[in-house]
């Protein structure tokens, strides 16, 4: 038996390390904050040794927050090892804004954490805790790299850390014991052994099902070459893609969750047919801002699909494709703006775009990882889209740390080149929080760009009750301006 044990990362996992550079961040991240309560000292502060106790007793259930990357020699190829220098302290970190800390410190101190690269040679993941926020509430500003986690994974792992019941009871976890890192001929042999077996497997399984192999064949060719299709075209060219640096700006909003499904209950579709509706008015209304005139753009997102099985939840990784979807921005009418967004939608599930995704990610993994990183690079210079939205369903009742309540979270995605601007969105016990993730110099006017989030919500919503004659909420924040929409008395919330 090997004295050794690693796990090799997938093409897509690797994908995210090579789009990595010095201004090109690839970690995912979130902002929660929470009521103190029982974790508030003697002496008003928060108690961060019960908390690293707490969380250290839980990692024997996410190995991976205790492994490292090692890297296969002339290949390059990057494998996951046990991390025999393990420091739970140095992950686990404790910062403090002054008393009382209110929010617009918190997104400023959100985004210096964001424009911080994760340290490769350590566990790719960090947690900060930040205490001195105003009603005795800390935040939990956690950085976690896209190579190991994607959105439902991340979710998982959220709820590995935290408990549904605010009677948390401490693990006694078993010894962490590393295993043995493979020196660089063990790397480099397994690793061709890997390539020479590869195509034998694939030969096994053409004897033993020639017709469902070769159908699933052509099925897999036809659902790649349409995803090749889907990005063959570039899209225009708007303010929000410019080359970005290594400086973000973060913000967010929240939305009540009823509100949002008032729309799909009004005029059909999905909640993701709501947000790309919603995002697809904010882009009118802030390039409109910007001196653009969206009737002549075409500005396309690119929409993550989870394909992760449920035989796959809890593990770590990536299991995602993707659509791309040309957003009606040229639309000035938030009904038939929704209704644009819908057929789309409607298009894109019938077309074999996410499969195709897939299948192209499968293939990667038999690519020499020397191409790999070329065809990384290449694509990261040269994305067929505008501007990255992902929304990911998250639990609807209350999560709690040792006792204490989760509030709310935020999501953030990372930023790829050219990318000025990313949308995450995340659902949490009954309201939808929005996350932008801004460059610093490309976006100075995010507030902007969240202010006309909020006003295309709120035209869209009153539009979907107006279609059914139903009463707008009390509440409902009405839209502002007309057709040019200029934004006006703008909050100011960076």
């Amino acid at each position: 038996m090997a004295r050794y044990a690693y796990d090799r990362l997938s093409a897509l996992d690797s994908s995210f390390l090579l789009f990595e550079d010095g201004c090109s961040h690839m970690h995912v991240a979130s902002t929660a904050t929470f009521e103190a309560g029982p974790l508030t000292t003697a002496d008003g502060g928060l108690d961060i040794e019960r908390i690293r106790d707490f969380i250290g007793g839980r990692l024997h259930r996410i190995p991976r927050y205790r492994q490292k990357l090692a890297w296969v020699p002339i290949e390059n190829q990057p494998v996951w090892v046990d991390d025999d220098r393990f420091n739970l302290a140095y992950h686990v970190r404790h910062t403090s804004l002054p008393r009382p800390g209110d929010e617009r410190q918190l997104k400023r101190l959100s985004a210096r954490i964001a424009s911080q690269q994760l340290d490769r040679g350590k566990p790719l993941w960090e947690v900060w805790f930040v205490e001195g926020l105003a009603d005795g509430r800390f935040a939990m500003i956690s950085k976690v790299h896209h190579c190991m986690v994607d959105g439902v994974s991340g979710v998982d792992l959220l709820e590995v850390l935290l408990d549904i019941s605010p009677q948390a009871t401490r693990e006694d976890p078993p010894l962490f014991i590393p295993r043995g890192v493979p020196r660089a001929f063990e790397l480099l042999r397994d690793e061709v052994i890997d390539r020479v077996t590869a195509p034998l497997q694939v030969a096994g399984r053409l004897l033993r099902d020639p017709v469902g192999f070769v159908s699933g064949i052509v099925e897999s060719v036809k659902a790649a070459a349409e995803t090749v299709l889907a990005g063959a075209t570039m899209p225009s060219e708007t303010p929000v893609n410019q080359a970005i640096g290594p400086y973000r700006r973060f913000d967010w909003v929240t939305m009540d969750l009823e509100y949002v499904k008032d729309v799909k209950n009004q005029l059909g579709g999905s909640l993701n047919d709501v947000v790309l509706a919603t995002v697809a008015g904010a882009v009118r209304r802030f390039l409109a801002h910007r001196r653009a005139n969206p009737s002549e753009l075409t500005f396309r997102v690119m929409v993550p699909v989870s394909v992760r099985s449920s035989s796959e939840r809890g593990t770590l990784g990536n299991k995602v494709a993707a659509w791309m979807a040309d957003l009606p921005v040229a639309e000035s009418d938030p009904a038939r703006r929704y209704t644009a967004v819908c057929a789309t939608t409607a298009r894109l599930k019938t077309s074999k775009q996410a499969l195709g995704a897939e299948v192209l990610t499968r293939v990667t993994d038999w690519t020499p990882s020397t191409l790999l990183a070329l065809g990384a690079r290449l694509a990261h210079r040269g994305l067929p889209f505008n501007l990255v939205v992902t929304n990911v369903p998250g639990p609807q009742v209350p999560l709690y740390l040792l006792g204490a309540r989760m509030i709310e979270i935020y999501p953030l995605v990372p930023l790829f080149a050219r990318l000025g601007l990313g949308i995450a969105l995340f659902s949490y016990a009954g309201r939808l929080h929005w996350g932008f993730n801004a460059d610093w110099d490309v976006m100075p006017d995010l507030h902007d760009f969240v202010r006309a989030t909020e006003d295309s919500f709120a035209e869209l919503h009153a539009a979907a009750l107006a279609d059914r004659g139903a009463r707008p909420r009390p509440d409902a924040r009405a839209p502002v301006g007309h057709d040019p929409l200029p934004l006006q008395a703008v909050r100011s919330s960076s």
